[in-house]
């Protein structure tokens, strides 16, 4: 495995260094605006400072700078959406709203984050960390995609709570980091962290059959930037 590729966290202070707004989107789409109008803007000012720095002309320099980095920021603002829509059209799914799906693939947009899911039922064997082959695939296809942009990748395993919390950990932790592995091999190079979180974080209550089968899951996370990245099973 490639180390400086692959970190595996359990309680890592990396991981709880970022702070995060965890809060959804506004109904229409309001949030990713203001992200990309907010990425300009700042942008603007940085290009400018950089043009002023670096220009002979300082007024052309400062214009100049301007311009770039208002287009560097608005592209930071708006490359999570694109890249949300570009992961779903590979994954032959759509951006969703919800991570409750009968889908074995839901791709989600939250504020600061892409998050892509896999049900365990399609994803590994019972008590299996090796991924079937229908899940090579998809996470190859997932690879391409991520590989375009300089996303630090988040990997979490889940499981329902049938069995001890230990071995729930461990199959979780392995289960995350094999499909780390399966990125890595594809040729991906992008930071990733891998956690396992055994059943700590549920999406349903561990009451029916149907809702374990919700429960197990890996969830992959993509964030612009590493002091970003929050503890997936809190």
């Amino acid at each position: 495995m490639k180390s400086k590729t692959i970190i595996a966290l359990t309680a890592s202070a990396l991981l709880m260094a970022g702070c995060t707004n965890t809060q959804q989107p506004q109904p229409g789409g309001g949030e990713a605006y203001d992200n990309t109008k907010k990425g300009a803007l700042i942008g603007a000012a940085v290009g400018a400072l950089g043009g002023i720095l670096i220009g002979k002309n300082k007024g052309k320099g400062a214009l100049i700078g301007a311009a770039v980095g208002a287009a560097a920021g608005a592209g930071i603002g708006y490359s999570m959406d694109k890249q949300a829509q570009e992961l779903a059209s590979s994954l032959d799914t759509v951006v969703s709203d919800s991570d409750i799906s009968p889908s074995d693939v839901i791709v989600t947009k939250e504020t600061n984050r892409v998050k892509v899911t896999f049900k365990s039922a399609m994803m590994f064997q019972t008590a299996s960390d090796a991924p079937t082959a229908t899940a090579n695939a998809k996470v190859a296809k997932m690879a391409q995609v991520i590989s375009k942009y300089p996303s630090v990748v988040q990997i979490a395993g889940h499981t329902d709570n049938r069995g001890s919390y230990d071995y729930n950990l461990d199959l979780s932790n392995r289960r995350a980091t094999s499909v780390a592995q399966s990125m890595v091999n594809q040729g991906m190079k992008n930071q990733i962290y891998v956690r396992g979180c055994s059943f700590d974080k549920p999406l349903l209550p561990n009451t029916t059959v149907d809702n374990m089968a919700q429960n197990r899951r890996v969830e992959i996370f993509l964030y612009q930037k590493p002091e970003d990245v929050i503890d997936p099973c809190l």
